[in-house]
């Protein structure tokens, strides 16, 4: 005798087992091998290709009173993490440090202070804010890490950028995060790390690549400029800059190796160049190792741009 099949509405997601009669599942349908148990009251189908924020969903649909935090919300967000971090699967959730700790399996369980506008709701899951979210993580995260996880909520392009975005919050709202919970665990690294929080860096790489160079006493590139073509039109826009140089920096990730994306890089080198900048790239090896390549290369390109500034000046350009 055949299966009852699934109703089509499942969620493609994970959901409380006390709305399946909602959801037309029966009771014996909702302990077939299909669904999976997550947790005490919760379920996921076995084949969901949900975002993860559909995947974390049923854990505050579950209890009105958590909201996700630490890693669970920087997932959802978009948020930099450290590479312990991102290795981390584990579900935050966090109550109001009146209420009693969250304890589930696999659930890492916080009590938490929460000021007005901390708690957020986002494609249907309660979780805190970016801001708040990044004051969480400080404590357990290098001061790089700390930097990198800011510039990722920062990060804005406008609307002549390829790729346009939207920051998840400015530093204007990071220090006012810092600045409401002063005896809050992390707080002393956020506030230094705060000072090197920059808008424009869409990558922990690139943060890294720009970090490296001022640890090695080599002047701060510019994030977020544009180098404009012959008729004043957006021509190529940098991973960042050296302006009285005209030295370009592009960081090239593993990607870059596909044939496409290495013609796309090739022709954007060539119009960087025709348009009087020197392009400096720099691959992922390059910033490894006690002695990162990186600066070795910066360090030549800005002596010869120097070099070229200079000698123009001196004939009268």
């Amino acid at each position: 005798m055949s299966r009852t099949p699934m109703p089509p509405q499942l969620p493609n997601g994970s959901f409380p087992a006390s709305a399946a009669k909602s959801l037309g599942l029966s009771p014996k349908q909702l302990r077939r091998e299909g669904i999976v148990t997550l947790s005490r009251g919760l379920r996921l189908p076995l084949h969901s290709t949900g975002t993860v924020a559909e995947h974390l969903r049923g854990y505050t649909e579950l209890d009105p009173e958590c909201c996700l935090s630490h890693g669970s919300a920087a997932r959802i967000h978009g948020m930099s993490l450290s590479k312990e971090l991102e290795a981390d699967w584990r579900i935050h959730l966090a109550r109001a440090s009146e209420n009693w700790k969250p304890r589930r399996r696999n659930v890492v369980g916080h009590q938490l202070t929460f000021k007005p506008g901390e708690v957020m709701m986002l494609d249907g899951v309660r979780l805190t804010s970016p801001a708040r979210t990044w004051l969480d993580l400080a404590h357990v995260m290098s001061i790089d890490d700390i930097i990198a996880a800011g510039d990722s909520i920062v990060v804005e392009h406008g609307e002549n950028h390829p790729r346009p975005r939207q920051a998840l919050a400015t530093v204007d709202e990071l220090k006012a995060m810092v600045k409401a919970h002063p005896g809050m665990r992390g707080v002393r690294k956020a506030r230094l790390a705060l000072d090197l929080v920059r808008v424009g860096a869409d990558s922990p790489q690139e943060t890294q690549m720009r970090l490296i160079l001022l640890h090695a006493g080599l002047p701060e590139p510019t994030l977020n400029h544009v180098i404009f073509n012959e008729w004043g039109a957006p021509a190529v826009w940098p991973d960042a800059a050296y302006l009285t140089e005209r030295v370009a920096l592009q960081y090239d990730g593993r990607h870059h190796g596909e044939a496409e994306q290495y013609r796309r890089d090739i022709r954007r080198q060539a119009l960087t160049e025709r348009l009087g900048w020197r392009e400096v790239r720099v691959h992922h090896d390059d910033l490894l190792g006690p002695r990162p390549e990186v600066v070795a290369k910066v360090r030549r390109a800005l002596w010869v741009g120097r070099e070229l500034a200079a000698n123009a000046r001196k004939i009268g350009f």
